[in-house]
């Protein structure tokens, strides 16, 4: 389980690092990341916002199961591990089959999601 706790805790940095980039630094650092003229910034700042946030709850769910991985409660830490990465890969997994030119960032975002709920399915088989 504790393999499982440090894919989440990865996933859900990885996404603190999302809601930076999309609700903080939209209009200057991000503009390079995402490829977005300062026009489109600028054009999509309030939808850029609100969808970081989104991020960053996901990531705060994700790390509440881990601190609750390890205060021992393991149901809590599962329901909310799973809730967090679940959503994590199914909005990549929504993103790499709808745009085309996103399919690398689909990627990024959503391989430690998916690699953390395949070591929980491992772990719950043994």
């Amino acid at each position: 389980m504790t393999v499982v706790a440090v894919l989440v805790a990865l996933a859900s940095l990885l996404h603190i690092y999302i809601w930076y980039l999309e609700s903080v630094a939209w209009t200057t650092a991000a503009r390079k990341v995402f490829g977005t003229s300062r026009e489109e910034a600028e054009a999509t700042r309030e939808m850029a916002f609100n969808q970081g946030f989104y991020n960053l709850f996901l990531a705060i769910t994700g790390l509440a199961g881990v601190i609750a991985h390890l205060l021992g409660h393991a149901t809590v830490a599962v329901t909310l591990m799973v809730t967090a990465v679940g959503s994590m890969a199914a909005a990549a997994l929504l993103l790499l089959v709808t745009s085309a030119d996103k399919r690398g960032a689909a990627v990024k975002q959503g391989l430690l999601p998916v690699l953390a709920l395949v070591a929980l399915g491992i772990t719950a088989l043994l």
